[in-house]
């Protein structure tokens, strides 16, 4: 889904969550960051990825809500970046929020970085993979304790490796 899409469906009679002073609060903010950064060229990007994958990622597409396969794992492991299969995180911080992606109420810390987004008429805080700058998705303050947060991630920008048995 791509943004036009996106401010259809949105404007189309589905409620969205306004920017919330408290959620920049509420932001743990990661006092590692990553140094190891991934830089690639467009075209060796639209190699490594799946044209869904490469739209999220690099162009801070969204893809259809409740289409993601990850949305009911419920495996013990580890969720990482597609672009890069950094860490992002462990599966004992997803929930299941309904709103139809993947959710979690936490990350590995230093793994991902925030930034202001004013699309949609309103401000949110959008994460990106500290390694390779892969769009993951949109942080809220409308998740489960402990710390209030849901981050709300695009199934495609995602892996999940299972841990070994």
């Amino acid at each position: 889904m791509n943004r036009r899409q996106f401010i259809t469906w949105a404007l189309g009679g589905v409620s969205t969550l306004a920017f919330s002073g408290l959620l920049k609060s509420n932001l743990a903010i990661a006092e590692e960051t990553m140094t190891d950064h991934l830089t690639l060229k467009d075209d060796e990007w639209q190699k490594r990825l799946t044209p869904e994958q490469y739209d999220v990622l690099r162009h801070e597409g969204t893809e259809r809500p409740f289409t993601s396969p990850l949305n009911t794992e419920k495996h013990s492991g580890t969720f990482v970046c597609a672009g890069c299969g950094l860490e992002l995180f462990p599966s004992k911080f997803k929930f299941d929020s309904g709103t139809g992606w993947p959710s979690f109420f936490d990350t590995i810390k230093g793994h991902v970085q925030t930034k202001t987004d004013s699309s949609l008429f309103m401000e949110r805080t959008e994460y990106h993979c500290a390694r390779c700058g892969g769009h993951q998705g949109h942080v809220f303050n409308d998740g489960p304790a402990p710390t209030g947060l849901r981050y709300c991630n695009n199934g495609v920008a995602l892996k999940f490796i299972a841990d070994k048995a």
